[in-house]
């Protein structure tokens, strides 16, 4: 256990959290909760003197962010001020789904309402009737996971087919390696860039992710800037031509789902030139000579015919990533969102970890904390030791192909759970809580599958900031929920690299925090389960739960942010495995390229590239109606997955969603810059505005998701805020890979067409939306 007051601290220039600056409360604190991404950037909040927000400005003194603020951020005060919030219970009766037929109604209602439908329908059908979907990341994980648990289920969901965001990468990693891994951009040290243990990395690999617009996995996109101007040389790995990418020494333009296939080739032209690191292989990797058999599939010739990509830049890239002196995988959710998303990671992983780019400065590094979060807070605790019979009822850990499941995380299956919402076997689902998620418009592909097997559920409750589609559609209970601004926190997750606090600043109105009120339901359900008279007392538990950390919210807050002891090479000491022992946490003590942890779990223990269906090799009489690969996702300044809609600061730099088309292609669909179109294949079409760039393939056409219209009306009658029209998950089916893991976001076939009058899903609104957009002569 180790004690808050030893870790490393950065000294402030002003020591308090909190200070005053002329008319205005300075509060210093982190963002790591809603509205925005899952960063925790270090903020200064400003109020008045009836704690109204004004602004929120980079804390220049927090050496993660160091002052640095994106546009989302700097708008908060407007998510915060925004007449459309939720800023009180609403209830409406169970046959009035789909309507605006809300009442408001106090906390102490919502709460008696939600006890007794749940307590109900859990004594009629089984503890596990319950399940919960959350959204991403940020401060929400530990608190749901728990109530979860609390409440006896074991079927925590993320509303993504097969988990396809970050959890793959996780369990890839773990089953080859036993820890997860970052880049090191020396984000461990209190002293950043001056630390003299760090260097930066010759080579930064940025693989299906465009880090200076959004972030994974604890990075903040411009370390990746502030490597290159130390030195660092850029392999971007992208369909589309990204800022970073024009900035590279290599883009490799891939054809989206094909990116095993890279990955092995590369592993195959390494070895075969002799450029892996023999000592390290020989030392701490298992299976070196099967993953060359298998990589010996993958010639160079064979990879580029596969992948679009010209032979000689994957040679150069390649050489590139061997020969230097400190190389950083800058992975993306790209590699999570194709089927065969597992075997895929193990893939890119190996190519560092035979090149020796593993523990070192300027390499990869593992914050091994974060195994213990990602498996939920109270799992093991009130779950699998207390109810091992309702540990077995976890959906989707029966099936034996998911073998995976039953070790590592706490995740119940989403495919399973859809299965089961439409059959009722092999036991039924009667009640949802929906805490700070948008499934129908945002993650959850093939919506009106998804919308039919959700509406049969008896209960639901969502907690949220505003109305969203799903919770227009699906809710029988609504509460408002604080934003970072309201609410004291913690960062947590990521790993514990630092321990950063959210420090309420500004007045939260009639809402409460996500963590508060899962104490208080909580506490209503098993106040064994949650014995801590508020929220501050908790976070002490979770911070010795979870990050093996001894002190008190307030302790973390006076020394915000702090930093665990890093080192390097920590295989070589035993500080990579719980008993001590030299090496990796595999059976084998080393890098399992070839994978007993997989072989274990009846799945294939080598990568391998399964080709994408649909595809256009894989479903080759599909590309006369559908000839163009269509890719989803697609970042934006302006939103974070579906948030931010309704923020007009925000919504004026893009006002509708987009989709990328080469000017050949244009010219050939016969669309133009601005043009209305559909873009449409076997499963569904969704509503776009062209965008003709360079950029973007001719054979490709990209889009963003996320997409609904706050403006429009929401009810079912009323085209759910035009989601009907603009969702891109239309387009896509729920089909997860051999373990579960993975499933097809990001690769599919197409069409476009333009929209004409009277051809669509629900009747367009003219204009309306258009009051985002700047008028002319207005500032």
């Amino acid at each position: 256990m180790a004690d808050l007051q030893n870790l490393q601290s950065v000294p402030h220039v002003i020591p308090e959290y909190q200070y005053q600056e002329g008319e205005y409360t300075v509060t210093r604190g982190s963002a790591w909760s809603g509205p925005g991404c899952h960063l925790g950037c270090g903020v200064l909040i400003y109020t008045d003197e009836n704690e109204r927000l004004v602004k929120v400005e980079g804390d220049p003194e927090n050496p993660f962010n160091q002052g640095r603020l994106c546009v989302r951020c700097l708008a908060v005060q407007d998510v915060v001020n925004s007449p459309k919030r939720l800023t009180s219970p609403l209830k409406r009766k169970r046959e009035d789904r789909g309507k605006d037929a809300w009442e408001e109604i106090s906390w102490d209602e919502a709460y008696d309402i939600i006890y007794e439908s749940i307590t109900t329908l859990q004594e009629q059908n089984g503890k596990e009737t319950l399940f919960t979907i959350m959204g991403t990341g940020r401060d929400i994980s530990p608190w749901l996971t728990r109530l979860t648990f609390s409440l006896g289920s074991p079927n925590c969901v993320f509303a993504m087919s097969g988990l396809s965001c970050y959890t793959t990468r996780v369990v890839g990693c773990i089953a080859t390696s036993g820890s997860f891994w970052v880049g090191d951009y020396s984000q461990q040290f209190p002293e950043r860039y001056d630390h003299p243990d760090w260097k930066a990395p010759e080579v930064i690999a940025i693989w299906g992710n465009n880090p200076v617009v959004a972030n994974s996995d604890g990075l903040f996109g411009h370390w990746v800037v502030d490597c290159m101007k130390r030195g660092s040389k850029l392999i971007t790995i992208d369909p589309r031509v990204t800022w970073l990418a024009a900035r590279s020494e290599a883009h490799l333009g891939i054809r989206p789902g094909t990116d095993a296939a890279l990955a092995l080739g590369m592993i195959d032209y390494i070895i075969k030139n002799d450029l892996y690191d023999h000592e390290f292989v020989d030392k701490w990797c298992y299976g070196f000579e099967e993953l060359a058999a298998a990589a010996d599939e993958y010639p160079l010739a064979k990879t580029s015919e596969i992948t679009w990509i010209p032979e000689e830049k994957i040679a150069r890239a390649a050489r590139m990533i061997a020969e230097s002196d400190g190389a950083v995988l800058q992975w993306g959710v790209s590699l999570d969102m194709c089927k065969e998303a597992l075997p895929t990671s193990s893939a890119a992983f190996a190519i560092f970890a035979i090149t020796g780019q593993i523990e070192r400065p300027g390499g990869m590094i593992s914050p091994s904390e974060i195994l213990r979060y990602s498996a939920g807070w109270g799992y093991e605790e009130l779950i699998e030791k207390k109810t091992p019979e309702i540990a077995a009822k976890r959906a989707g850990v029966w099936k034996p192909e998911y073998g995976l499941l039953r070790s590592g995380i706490s995740a119940a299956h989403t495919d399973t759970v859809i299965e089961m919402l439409e059959t009722g076997e092999p036991y039924k689902l009667s009640c949802l809580w929906l805490q700070t998620a948008n499934p129908l418009a945002c993650t959850s592909p093939d919506p009106k599958r998804t919308l039919a097997a959700l509406a049969k559920l008896d209960f639901v409750v969502a907690v949220d900031l505003f109305m969203t589609p799903s919770i227009m559609a699906l809710a029988d209970i609504v509460l408002p929920v604080s934003t970072f601004t309201e609410k004291d926190g913690f960062r947590v997750g990521d790993g514990f690299q630092r321990c950063e606090t959210i420090n309420k600043a500004s007045d939260p109105g009639n809402t409460k925090p996500d963590t508060q009120i899962n104490l208080e339901i909580g506490k209503r359900f098993n106040p064994e389960a949650w014995p801590w008279d508020n929220v501050q007392e908790m976070y002490g538990a979770v911070l010795r739960d979870c990050g093996g950390i001894d002190g008190t919210f307030e302790q973390m807050r006076d020394l915000a942010p702090a930093y665990l002891p890093f080192e390097y090479r920590r295989y070589e000491t035993g500080k990579l495995r719980p008993d001590g022992q030299l090496g990796f946490n595999t059976p084998s003590g080393r890098i399992e390229l070839w994978s007993s942890y997989f072989a274990n779990s009846n799945l294939p223990p080598l990568p391998y590239f399964e080709e994408p269906t649909p595809g256009p090799l894989a479903t080759p009489e599909l590309l006369d109606k559908y000839p163009l690969v269509l890719t989803t996702g697609a970042r934006s300044w302006w939103s974070f997955h579906s948030e931010h809609r309704q923020i007009p600061s925000l919504r004026a730099h893009k006002p509708w969603p987009e989709v990328e088309v080469h000017p050949e292609t244009a010219e050939k669909y016969g669309v133009s810059d601005g043009d209305w179109v559909w873009i449409e294949n076997q499963r569904g079409r969704c509503k776009r505005v062209v965008v003709v760039t360079p950029t973007i393939d001719p054979r490709y056409v990209s889009t963003d998701h996320g997409w609904w219209l706050p403006e429009e009306k929401g009810a079912m009658d009323d085209g759910l805020f035009g989601m009907w029209d603009v969702d891109c998950n239309n387009l896509l089916e729920w089909k997860c890979g051999k373990a579960g893991f993975g499933s097809n976001y990001k690769t599919m076939l197409c069409t476009i067409y333009k929209v004409v009058e009277g051809d669509e899903h629900n009747v367009w609104k003219g204009d309306a939306a258009y009051s985002y957009a700047p008028k002319k002569g207005t500032e």
